[in-house]
């Protein structure tokens, strides 16, 4: 038990860096940028693993450790626990005013009957036997005649229980991080999504995951519904965010609708769905300097304020004879004088939408299959074309709903309107229900271990001196007398009143 209490500490200890020090699993790119900002302390937390601590061997082996060392507190325990179940409670002691909580009274004797007689002595037995027996006592009676009485059998199973749900706890944990996975996709309204890796943004998962237990659901984002706040009172506060999807379970199945909320995912044959962020995307029309279309349609760009103020890149690496590329900011609702506060959205509704954009162009590039956001525009070998007006300055301009920017030597670019975009994080850990019950087990099991009370108690009624004394003591198991006493105490005020019940008061 000290080994397994000082490996739990250990554990512990261990998962301290996990919090501190950027994990590979969650942020990649923290983990490079502390790696570039610190040259000496980078490598050496590579080295020792700090950057991947709950995948690192020396993090595996105390995990590994801490599941044996329960195992092997757990298998003795219920042995001793099984015969302890199976055993009698233990003989009535000779001198039981030994004991640290022991009553006893004189009894007087029946009408009619002698004070010493042995009728009285097994009556008030009985009378103690049934007693205990209403208190959850196991009860034996001995050929002396007195009684032995045994409870709290409860209390070791909730410590076993404890331990065993840890085992499981740590089971499911395992689970968890073995078959685990997580991906997310950003789906612009209308459009759809399968569940298959191609489909994903960003996909992590466990070391023993198969693509092919994907469940191979497929959806579309019919509609997104959002509301902000336009009181005095928290102003462009988010309402409601809901998005109605149609949802095919498997290949051939009927379409069936459904909604997605904030904190009301969708589970579909295993896999949960969640909203975790929306944003806008707008709808553009790139075309060549030959006059033809080298790119239409919506545009995702990631908000970077609570107002939605957002940045993205535009590409249409398809024209000729040069290929275009845009970056810029879109902003939902415009403020009415943008020289004072700059572009900057002053609330995250769509009410004043513009979109602000540098241009770029060169001659189309090689592919080279390597990939590359979609979200920012490498520039290499492009070239920003500058104002005709001002050859010293870059061309910066703004793009409202159906207005449409000639580009100096040929080319062009219109917003035509503005959609919305829903991004979706599916996911599942096989293994969360079994840590989670297990967990629940152990509360349970540790409540029985501080609230129930394994105590003896022994019975007897004597004949001394003409007379009969009854006594009971009584043995708290868990080194507490608070209480026993006074139980002690009723039942032998009970057991007196069965036998005197012309002596008891009349309320």
């Amino acid at each position: 038990m000290r080994t397994a209490l000082g490996l739990l500490f250990l554990l512990a200890l261990a998962a301290i860096p996990g919090s501190l020090v950027p994990q590979q699993s969650i942020s990649p790119v923290e983990v490079n940028l502390f790696l570039q900002q610190h040259k000496t302390l980078g490598p050496i937390y590579d080295k020792v693993g700090l950057f991947s601590v709950y995948t690192s061997p020396w993090f595996s082996a105390i995990y590994s450790l801490l599941f044996i060392s329960l195992i092997g507190c757990i298998i003795p325990r219920v042995a001793v626990y099984v015969r302890a179940v199976r055993a009698k409670p233990p003989r009535t002691p000779r001198y039981l005013h030994r004991m640290p909580a022991y009553v006893s009274t004189e009894l007087p004797a029946a009408d009619g009957q002698p004070a010493d007689d042995p009728g009285q002595s097994a009556a008030v037995v009985d009378a103690a036997e049934a007693g205990l027996r209403k208190r959850h006592y196991r009860v034996v009676r001995h050929p002396d005649g007195s009684v032995s009485a045994e409870r709290g059998y409860l209390r070791e199973a909730g410590n076993l229980l404890f331990h065993v749900s840890l085992v499981f706890v740590l089971i499911g944990v395992a689970v968890v991080w073995l078959w685990n996975f997580r991906g997310d996709s950003a789906v612009v309204v209308g459009n759809g999504f399968a569940n298959n890796l191609a489909q994903y943004d960003d996909f992590k998962a466990g070391p023993l995951f198969r693509e092919s237990t994907l469940s191979p659901f497929s959806l579309k984002v019919n509609s997104f519904d959002v509301k902000f706040e336009t009181g005095a009172v928290q102003t462009g506060a988010a309402r409601e965010f809901k998005a109605n999807v149609t949802v095919i379970d498997k290949p051939g199945d009927k379409p069936r609708n459904a909604t997605i909320q904030v904190n009301h995912p969708l589970h579909i044959n295993g896999s949960t769905v969640h909203l975790v962020a929306w944003g806008y995307a707008p709808v553009v029309t790139v075309r060549d300097g030959n006059g033809n279309v080298a790119y239409s349609g919506p545009v995702i760009f990631l908000p970077q304020d609570g107002n939605f103020t957002s940045a993205g890149a535009i590409k249409a690496p398809d024209g000729r004879p040069n290929q275009f590329g845009f970056e810029g900011i879109f902003l939902p609702s415009a403020p009415a004088d943008i020289t004072k506060s700059g572009p900057q959205s002053v609330f995250p509704g769509l009410y004043n939408p513009q979109l602000f954009l540098d241009a770029w162009t060169g001659k189309p590039g090689k592919e080279t299959g390597i990939p590359e956001s979609v979200y920012t525009l490498d520039t290499s070998g492009l070239k920003q074309i500058m104002n005709p007006k001002d050859k010293t300055q870059p061309l910066r301009f703004i793009l409202r709903p159906g207005y449409e920017q000639k580009l100096p030597g040929g080319g062009s670019i219109e917003l035509d309107g503005v959609q919305r975009w829903v991004k979706l994080q599916v996911g599942d850990s096989p293994g969360v229900y079994i840590a989670i019950i297990a967990i629940g087990c152990a509360v349970l099991g540790l409540c029985f271990s501080l609230f129930i009370r394994p105590r003896r108690v022994w019975a007897r009624a004597r004949t001394t001196k003409g007379s009969t004394v009854f006594e009971i003591a009584g043995l708290d198991r868990a080194d507490a007398r608070t209480g026993l006493q006074e139980d002690l105490a009723d039942l032998l005020d009970e057991v007196a009143k069965d036998q005197n019940p012309a002596k008891q008061e009349t309320p």
